[in-house]
């Protein structure tokens, strides 16, 4: 028996999940195919006295297929619900390009998750068809002659579009976006989706104005905006309260929520906390969080705030760092610097949020233009945040979907 590494140019030592063992019987060319994606992967095969056989070629066209998964391991996050830490290299996720050596050249391919499948497929195809005997051996050897038909096909499993898709607004959706640009870079790596983390306002702006394809809003829209806008609701989201974590305070009514935000309960001790004053910490005007809150609340325009800022994370950041504050801000973005407090006894999670019973919620909206058609990349990307493949994302990302 001869032994043979399939690539000894690359290692599967990072690359996550994936074991096959395809035995041929001893019938066939092979005596067996392994391939552990996190360790190694190799083939047997009986001595070849001759190349120039069908045998013989069927043993030529199977490295081709076993170094396309080789490539592939550096291509692929098979965890694809997490999100990055950032969206700075959002563009080259699933868009590195692997050496792959086709015909005994060495060439550059895409290789994503479903070119990976494809090529899985089309290589257990092919070692099927030498346990047959001679007349699947000239089958292979056919398919050897044509090295170029297996790049054809996962180029073509790669995705087709191409182009920058141009997103920007609500900064609590930055979670979200993070993780559906992700997910929708392995399904077409050939399109960049920008964002830029301007607030609600300005992604219904930008889309209004035509300077972004699709605004980023995570309030509804109002019966003014909606002459010029669509929205499309991708995902909901609750309002968290959080306060320090020194603080004494566990639940909240809407009722005092809304006297603390007017100025008319100024006093931690009349709520169940310790004597201090209270400190207001919200966000800036223009922002679908404050509306959303306000909005809920019902302390539109009349909130006695300390401080108003342009980011969810500074709210929190602010609330983390002063005993006495008082804020909102996304459940998506709320970790465990700060505590959340309950609303009328009911927390605020996936579940409260989906069934209403927890009050404080609004939606994430994508913002378009209703006299511009998108752009085949802009419309596709609105398709996957909204299709039910993109749930897992959107909850990973601390939201809850709409579409499962």
């Amino acid at each position: 028996m001869t032994r043979r590494p399939f690539c000894p140019e690359h290692s599967l030592k990072e690359c996550p999940g994936l074991f096959v063992v395809l035995p041929s019987g001893g019938k066939g060319l092979l005596g067996s195919f392994s391939l552990h994606v996190k360790k190694s992967g190799m083939f047997f095969m009986p001595a070849l006295r001759r190349l120039d056989t069908a045998a013989g070629a069927c043993a030529k066209a199977l490295p081709p297929f076993c170094a396309y998964m080789v490539a592939a391991h550096t291509a692929v996050r098979y965890n694809k619900a997490v999100p990055k830490e950032n969206t700075e290299k959002q563009e080259n996720i699933g868009r590195k390009c692997i050496p792959a050596f086709i015909g005994g050249k060495r060439v550059m391919k895409k290789i994503t998750r479903r070119s990976f499948i494809t090529v899985c497929g089309a290589a257990a195809a092919a070692m099927a068809l030498t346990a047959c005997g001679g007349a699947a051996s000239s089958t292979v050897a056919s398919s050897a002659a044509e090295p170029t038909s297996s790049s054809a096909a996962a180029e073509a499993a790669a995705g087709i579009l191409s182009g920058n898709v141009a997103t920007g607004g609500s900064t609590s959706m930055k979670n979200v976006i993070a993780a559906l640009t992700e997910g929708f870079a392995e399904v077409e790596p050939g399109v960049t989706v920008s964002y830029d983390p301007t607030g609600s306002g300005a992604g219904i702006t930008g889309a209004t104005d035509k300077t972004l394809d699709i605004g980023l809003s995570s309030r509804a829209l109002k019966d003014d905006e909606k002459n010029d806008v669509d929205g499309t609701t991708v995902a909901l989201d609750g309002i968290a309260i959080v306060v320090n974590k020194a603080s004494k305070v566990a639940d909240l009514t809407v009722d005092q929520l809304k006297q603390m935000f007017t100025g008319e309960i100024t006093n931690w001790k009349d709520v169940g906390g310790d004597d201090g004053e209270i400190v207001l910490v919200g966000r800036e005007a223009g922002s679908g969080t404050r509306d959303g809150f306000e909005s809920i609340v019902d302390v539109k325009d009349s909130c006695k705030y300390a401080q108003e800022l342009t980011a969810t994370g500074a709210v929190i950041s602010a609330v983390e760092a002063n005993p006495l504050a008082i804020g909102y801000a996304s459940l998506s973005a709320v970790g465990d610097t700060v505590a959340m407090v309950t609303v009328e006894g009911v927390e605020c999670s996936e579940d409260t949020v989906k069934d209403g019973s927890y009050k404080i919620q609004r939606p994430f909206v994508f913002v378009t233009n209703k006299s511009v058609t998108l752009s085949e990349q802009a419309q596709a990307f609105v398709d996957f945040a909204t299709s039910k493949d993109a749930a897992d994302l959107i909850r990973t990302a601390g939201a809850v979907p709409v579409n499962e």
